[in-house]
Formats: C-alpha cells, structure tokens, sequence
C-alpha cells in the first residue's frame, strides 16, 4: 500500500528468473538453467538497491504462479506485486505506470530488471531531478533506456513505438519535447542482454570492488570460460601425465593442444576429447595459433611438464575478477638449495615485478591478449617479452595463491652446474634486454623450443 506520507514509488518490471524465459540472448553461451540464475542474481542486486530509496515499491510481472513465488522469495513482502498488462512493451509499461500513479503518487519511476549495477544514490539522484523535470530517463548503453520517470500518465511517449532497435532513447526525447516536456537524463548503465555484456560487466568489476561482491559479480566471475593452450614438441616423456590431469579438468577448460611437428609420436598419445591442431614449430607460434582457435574469455597458457593445481580454474577466476593477466607460483619437486632459491626468485620477480615466465602459467583475457597482438613470434623469450609488454602498458598482474610444479629438467644434478645454468639465464635476460639481438641470444640457448 502507498506510504501515508510517500509521494514517491518505484515499479520494477521484471519477467521471473524460470528456465528458458529470461535471458535467451545469452544462449549457448549460458544454459537455460544459467540465464535463470543470472537473472535471479541481478534481482537481488536490484532488490538490495532499491530497499532505501525511501519509495514505495511495486512489482509488476511477467510470471506463473511459480515464478511469483520466485520473485516473492527474493524482494519478500514489502513490495506490492501485480501483473503486466498490454499487448506489447510500450503498452506495458504504461499500464503500470497508469495504476500506480492512479493511487495518488506525484512521482513514479519505471525501472528494468537488467541493470544490476544501479545503486541506491543513483535512484534517489533521479527521483531529485524528476522533482524538477517532467520527465525523467536513465540511458542505457544499447540506446535504449533502463529507466523512465513522470509525474502523469503520459502514453503517447511510450505506447505504440518500437522498442528493438538502437535510437529508443533519441525518439522518446524528441516526442517529449514536442509534447513540450522537460526531460533529465539520470545514470547511464549497460543492459546485460548478450555475452558480450557479461565480458563487459567483468571488465568493469575489476575496477570496483564493489560489483565484485555483488551477486551478479559473483556469478560473472564463476562463468568466465577459459580456453588452456598446450604448445607440445616431441613430449612423449611427459604427454601422458599431462591428459591424465587435463581429462579430470576438462569440464572446466576448454582444451587446446598445438603440435609443433612432433616426430616421436606425442599426437598419437593425445586422446578423444582434446582439439589437437597443428602449426608450425616455436612456442609463440603454436600459442597465437592456439589462441586463434580458442573460444575462451580467458586465454591459459601452459607448459607440457606443469602439473597443475587442484582447482585450477578456480583459482584464475579468482584472480582475473581483478586482474586483466595473471599467472600461478612455481615450485619444483625438489628440495635442493639452489632450486628452492629459484622457486623464491621467480615468485618473487612474477609477484612484485610483473615479470611472468610460460612455466608460471600464463593467463589473460582475450581483449588484452588481442591488444598486445599475441606473444611475439622469436625464438626464445616470448614470454619475457609479453610480460614487459604488458608492464609497459602499466597491467597490473596478478598471481594465484597455489603453485604449478615444473620440471627441472633443464637444470644439471651438480650444484656448480645449475649454478652457470641459473645465471646463463639470467645474463642472456639482461642481453635481450639491452637489445642484442634475439638471433645472438638464441644461438646461446640451446633448447629453442
């Protein structure tokens, strides 16, 4: 019931969150089952906003008795829930505004249901401008609007227009300003309609905390997909153990595996199941041509001897709700001295000097990856060079809490050995730094894969 005193109300209008009817644009990226829950989640950010706006709230839906009963269990008793009515959108919206400003209110609002990232000021900051504008929009990014505010019934803006199409917003404006009407404009938001609107909303979360702990953020985070890129060359030592781990994961990846032209019957070991594709020898060159072929958000690069963490993707997710790239610590299955030290140096350099190496498990969004143009296609150190890169670029990185455990096989046994190896690496870094030529460089490392 209107508040005594309230002049003030706020409709949302809403379809249900019930399987095969919200959210069918973001089909076969999500299931019937996943649009559900998206659209669930953006109900109880939504839900969250608008309990202190100091408005009455309405519910006006689109929903079977299960789905009130849905739509009861997220906003609960407060509001007062009615069904839509009309033929078509326009005509919708304007019979709900019509009954509830029928019941004696001096200002109405009209909101969507796709908009999770609206915050409580926002409305208040439109009910402020409605005060003193007869109408009042809230643009969203497709050209539409997600919001819509008046004092009176005013069917002529909404009824009998078309509502599919990218000037919605424009036309409203130009009809009320023939009807002479006063128009504000309040927050422009981005409707979250299509794949690439999540991508979107997770671009944005890494800047606000506050979208992270969201449940729309939440759910963003936990539904990125991530394509793992797997460069292989004559791994018949170590293939095995590899799709032994990526068949336990492989509802979680997207697995791409790049044959470098391997002669040792590594392809023949790679089962059913995997994408195997073929390119032309060199680590930057099976990666781009794997990334090219990938589907994923996420773009995670790994080394043939890794083996991973439990939970991998998890923990990806969990970085790159903040992160554009990050990679995962090293560790070697060894507790000698100089190996443990390398473990700490590594860490170290990735974590706080953004500095990661393709051991580590490199991953970053697709965008990012498409930005920097790819790993660049050397002999060595492709790696070294997209993360200076990046840094140049000023990424922030970030770094998963466990660690991918490498070979050491590179390394020799004796200490003194490891000890030139360790710091051959080094001296050859700090060269293709300083611009010597990578042709130089790669002459003096041996194993240019």
């Amino acid at each position: 019931m209107k508040g005594e005193q309230n002049q003030r109300a706020l409709i949302i209008f809403t379809k249900a969150p019930e399987n095969g009817r919200v959210k069918t644009r973001m089909k076969p990226y999500l299931t019937d089952e996943e649009c559900a829950d998206l659209a669930e989640c953006m109900l109880r950010d939504i839900s969250r906003e608008t309990a202190d706006t100091g408005a009455d709230i309405f519910m006006c839906y689109d929903a079977g008795s299960e789905g009130l009963r849905k739509l009861r269990k997220i906003f609960g008793r407060r509001p007062v829930y009615f069904p839509q009515e009309g033929s078509g959108l326009g005509e919708r919206m304007d019979n709900a505004l019509r009954k509830v400003l029928a019941l004696g209110y001096s200002s109405c609002m009209l909101m969507g249901s796709d908009i999770p990232e609206v915050r409580t000021s926002e409305l208040i900051d439109a009910f402020d401008a409605l005060d003193n504008n007869d109408i009042v929009c809230g643009p969203s990014a497709d050209g539409g609007y997600w919001l819509i505010g008046m004092h009176r019934p005013e069917s002529s803006l909404l009824t009998g227009r078309e509502y599919s199409h990218g000037h919605v917003l424009e036309e409203l404006m130009q009809a009320a300003s023939d009807e002479g009407l006063s128009c504000a404009l309040a927050s422009r938001h981005q409707d979250m309609d299509e794949p690439d609107d999540l991508r979107d909303f997770a671009s944005r979360m890494r800047r606000d905390a506050y979208l992270r702990k969201s449940r729309t953020g939440r759910f963003v985070r936990d539904h990125m997909s991530i394509s793992l890129i797997m460069p292989v060359y004559n791994e018949i030592t170590t293939i095995d153990a590899m799709t032994d781990q990526l068949g336990r994961l492989k509802d979680d990846f997207e697995v791409i595996i790049v044959d470098g032209g391997s002669t040792d019957g590594t392809c023949e070991h790679i089962p059913d199941g995997f994408t195997l594709i073929h390119s032309g020898k060199g680590r930057a060159v099976q990666m781009n041509t794997g990334a090219a072929a990938a589907t994923g958000d996420i773009l995670f690069f790994v080394h043939c001897d890794s083996e991973l963490p439990d939970e991998p993707a998890k923990e990806i997710r969990r970085v790159m709700a903040r992160r554009e790239a990050g990679c995962f610590g090293i560790a070697f299955h060894s507790g000698q001295f100089f190996m443990m030290t390398n473990r700490v140096i590594s860490n170290l350099r990735a974590g706080v000097h953004r500095v990661m190496f393709g051991d580590q498990g490199i991953f970053m969004t697709r965008e990012l990856f498409d930005l920097v143009g790819g790993f660049p296609e050397i002999p060595i150190m492709e790696d070294y060079q997209m993360s200076l890169t990046l840094r140049e670029m000023g990424v922030r990185t970030g770094m998963a809490r466990h660690r991918i455990y490498t070979s050491d096989r590179r390394y020799p046994r004796e200490n003194i050995p490891k000890l030139r190896l360790m710091h051959r690496m080094y001296r050859l870094r700090r060269a293709y730094k300083r611009g010597v030529p990578i042709e130089q460089i790669a002459a003096e490392y041996r194993d240019v894969r």
